[in-house]
């Protein structure tokens, strides 16, 4: 089988890695999936993708495509792309959070955009949401800094921050921050009759609902999770009833073809927990506990976008995320999940006509460059 030879760069961006793409070295938008799904090792009905660059998870099988923007306001354009493990699918539908700061980086180092001085400000937008993403990070000799002082939950040493803002996050995936209208609904979902969940749409579609009305505790690590099948098989049916309310999907049938949104979290107040490093997270460091499947497969940290949109849905008064943290709370909001306690700032506020409004959303972030060369893929 003769194989196709395109340019790439494999990056760490947060607790995500991606294989990255320059647009003009790929060929006509029609002919992505196919590429991306080889690139990765897609489908595998292992579930392991060792034909390819995938990790058998979701946050390690991710394909980015970046090209200078034609935009006023923004330098770079960026295309995520999710590609599924087990299904020959690829999904558009999204952004990942964790692979936003790897962009701005990229985008320096292959010359895309040139900043002068020890800082560079990078305007990424964000095709498949529509929405745009400031990226600031140390410059070291005019190549985006690695070494850095900054750890973040989930990955092993050190390196240096970069800012993510994500500019008026809220409708990213929907057009509505609020796309069912009501900070929370109840929702009749398949095997478990009527609950109640919040449906929030800011940097990506996310829908809550509590632990305890699953039956659970908050503190479950991943593996507990993904061993529990019924459980699974549950959150997939509260997904799917939100993705009709939300408006993502017609349908339960045409729910059951999206795969990436809207994302699925419980929440939980504060609570001492454990992490899949063994160190605890007192109830003290954090103002609640949340747990997300990405892609059907529970999170090992927390996807970035579902962390934003967490942070602006306990910002607004009654979500299901605002009654897990107690209340309004001043600063930034600290998130116990299961690699420790990401801290998610968000501006949320109300316009003159006492509609919800998600004005910002900040976080930090570590990336590297981890190879470059050229991936080989059967054509």
């Amino acid at each position: 089988m003769p194989l196709l030879a395109l340019p790439a760069v494999f990056m760490r961006g947060g607790t995500s890695r991606a294989v990255m793409f320059h647009a003009k070295d790929l060929p006509e938008r029609a002919a992505w999936d196919p590429i991306f799904m080889a690139a990765m090792g897609t489908p595998d009905p292992n579930g392991r993708q060792l034909n390819g660059m995938g990790g058998g998870i979701s946050s390690l099988s991710k394909v980015c495509v970046l090209a200078p923007s034609a935009r006023d306001d923004a330098d770079i354009d960026y295309t995520f792309a999710q590609v599924q493990i087990k299904e020959a699918a690829v999904d558009y539908r999204g952004n990942c959070g964790n692979m936003s700061s790897a962009v701005g980086p990229f985008a320096v180092d292959e010359g895309i955009v040139r900043p002068n001085g020890e800082t560079a400000v990078v305007r990424i937008f964000n095709t498949n949401t529509k929405k745009i993403i400031r990226s600031t990070f140390p410059l070291r000799d005019g190549r985006a800094a690695t070494d850095g002082t900054m750890a973040i939950p989930g990955v092993h040493g050190f390196g240096a921050p970069v800012k993510l803002d994500f500019l008026t996050p809220g409708g990213a995936t929907t057009g509505k921050l609020l796309p069912t209208g009501h900070v929370t609904d109840w929702l009749d979902v398949q095997g478990i009759g009527r609950l109640e969940v919040s449906c929030i749409d800011a940097a990506n579609a996310c829908v809550f609902v509590r632990a305890k009305d699953l039956g659970l505790t908050g503190r479950e690590l991943p593996e507990a999770l993904d061993a529990n099948v019924e459980l699974l098989a549950t959150l997939q049916n509260i997904r799917r009833a939100a993705s009709v309310a939300m408006g993502i999907a017609k349908d339960e049938a045409e729910a059951r073809t999206i795969n990436g949104v809207p994302i699925i979290g419980f929440v939980a107040p504060a609570m001492d927990s454990p992490t899949l490093s063994g160190v605890p997270i007192a109830a003290s460091e954090v103002d609640l506990t949340a747990r997300f499947l990405s892609n059907g497969q529970p999170h090992r940290a927390l996807p970035l976008t579902a962390s934003l949109c967490t942070a602006v849905a306990a910002r607004i008064e009654g979500t299901v995320a605002h009654q897990a943290v107690g209340g309004t709370t001043d600063g930034p909001i600290r998130i116990g999940m299961p690699s420790g306690i990401l801290t998610v700032d968000a501006d949320v506020g109300r316009d003159t006509a006492g509609a919800w409004v998600a004005h910002s959303g900040a976080f930090y972030r570590t990336a590297r460059r981890l190879f470059d060369g050229r991936i080989y893929v059967p054509v």
